[in-house]
């Protein structure tokens, strides 16, 4: 008689990875809305950041303050000390409770110190304001890169981190048009109220937005939590109409918990370094700038309005600079892109300098400030991608503090446009944006369709 022959055990299906997840599923609604949430914040950001320039001439008919004093650049850098703090601070947080929560309160704290400082009676109090909205901004910088760098596929990533940065410039354009319309409605004194309690509301509609928006599922995933990890993919499939495979989410190898320290260690040593260089470069000669142009400007005897429609102008030349950003990080690369718009950029701190008449001076202006912000969306696109799951927030922070460092530097730096050092300034700024280029080439790093590094090397 014919024995039964036993039966061949059943195979477990193959796990997935996250980033082979999210290229089935493709790109869809989610990314878009995400996309649309993520940079009404950065544009509100942007505003937030930039407004002490337009801000500043009103504060100091209110308050009496000399140009160039030391109240005066105190307010221009209380908001990037704050956001200094914060990026330390929150980028850690992110990468210990998950992106999401962060994601939250971070929106929310930014809207009440910005409403705090529209009602500041004091300059003293004004300052301890912006120094509390910095803290709260400063962490949406690396919280929402890194969440839109985790739920977008592959192929996608580095344009569409490269236009979550072009909010920046919707940010720039929305508070110049808005200081240059308070500036007709209302008297400087009055004005720059008004504008510190518009700029915070668009982060209100920003912050109900967010709650529809899971957390990473990589970040889940690293934090043992990959029930949660599969329903955020579940939860993009369903809004992009797609259909998520029933297997099991690879999860990454075991690891002891990451601290801040590994940023510093084996392979991760040198990359660190170099992006804290650009960061730190691009951001001193950005900010020493353009925190300082509209004084500037109004040194050059432009009245208000004319300084405003000026600055409205600049902001509009940095649209062009992103979109050739976003078409050259796929075409030829995050780290080329990045190191010719850098290279760009100090050779147009320069032309700047060598400029005799207003027409120049704007024409000048204009081409800084569309390279410099195609340098920054490169810079965003490409920093996410080279740190890993469990330590891209605390990077990002890491390296978007140093930027914040820089920033609390340049106006002290910038000042110097004022008063009659314009070659100096412009000169550092140059060799600033020329060393930052330097840098990222030595990265020696390409990420361009390459998928997201889950394990500290």
């Amino acid at each position: 008689m014919t024995q039964p022959s036993a039966r061949s055990p059943v195979a477990a299906p193959p796990a997935v990875a996250v980033d082979a997840a999210l290229d089935q599923l493709g790109l869809g609604r989610f990314q878009w809305r995400l996309l649309l949430i993520c940079g009404l914040t950065w544009a509100a950001d942007a505003m937030e950041v930039l407004l002490m320039g337009f801000a500043l001439p009103g504060i100091s008919v209110e308050f009496g303050l000399a140009r160039g004093s030391a109240d005066a650049t105190m307010l221009l850098t209380a908001t990037f000390a704050g956001m200094l703090v914060g990026a330390l601070f929150w980028g850690w947080l992110a990468d210990r409770i998950g992106r999401r929560t962060v994601f939250l309160i971070t929106v929310m704290l930014g809207v009440v110190f910005g409403l705090l400082g529209a009602v500041s009676p004091t300059v003293a109090l004004l300052v301890v304001a912006r120094f509390l909205t910095g803290f709260a901004i400063g962490g949406t910088l690396p919280v929402d890169y890194s969440m839109m760098a985790e739920f977008v596929p592959t192929a996608w990533r580095g344009r569409f981190l490269v236009y979550l940065e072009s909010f920046w410039a919707l940010g720039t354009v929305l508070v110049a048009a808005l200081a240059w319309w308070l500036s007709t409605v209302f008297p400087p004194q009055e004005a720059w109220r008004w504008l510190l309690a518009a700029a915070a509301l668009p982060g209100l509609i920003g912050l109900v937005a967010r709650f529809g928006i899971p957390d990473s599922p990589r970040s889940l995933l690293s934090r043992g939590k990959p029930a949660e990890a599969r329903a955020a993919l579940m939860r993009v499939a369903q809004v992009n109409g797609a259909v998520l495979p029933d297997v099991p989410l690879l999860a990454p190898p075991p690891a002891p918990p990451v601290t801040p320290a590994a940023l510093f260690r084996g392979a991760m040593r040198r990359r660190t370094v170099l992006l804290a260089l650009v960061w730190f470069g691009l951001s001193l000669g950005y900010y020493g700038i353009f925190s300082w142009l509209p004084s500037f400007l109004r040194a050059q005897g432009l009245d208000l309005g004319a300084v405003y429609r000026t600055s409205l102008l600049l902001a509009l030349a940095q649209i062009p600079g992103y979109v050739l950003a976003a078409y050259l990080v796929e075409r030829i690369g995050r780290r080329a892109t990045l190191v010719g718009y850098l290279a760009a950029s100090a050779v147009g701190a320069y032309l700047f300098l060598l400029a005799g008449t207003p027409g120049a001076v704007l024409a000048t202006s204009a081409a800084l400030s569309f390279a410099l912000l195609g340098a920054w969306g490169a810079l965003y696109a490409y920093t996410p991608e080279l740190f890993p799951t469990p330590l891209r927030t605390t990077g990002m922070g890491f390296v978007s503090g140093m930027a914040r460092l820089a920033s609390v530097l340049s106006p002290s730096v910038g000042a110097m446009l004022l008063t009659g050092n314009l070659s100096v300034a412009l000169t550092l700024f140059a060799v600033c944006f020329a060393l930052a280029a330097i840098c990222a080439w030595a990265i020696g790093v390409e990420t361009r369709g390459q998928r997201l590094p889950e394990a500290v090397v």
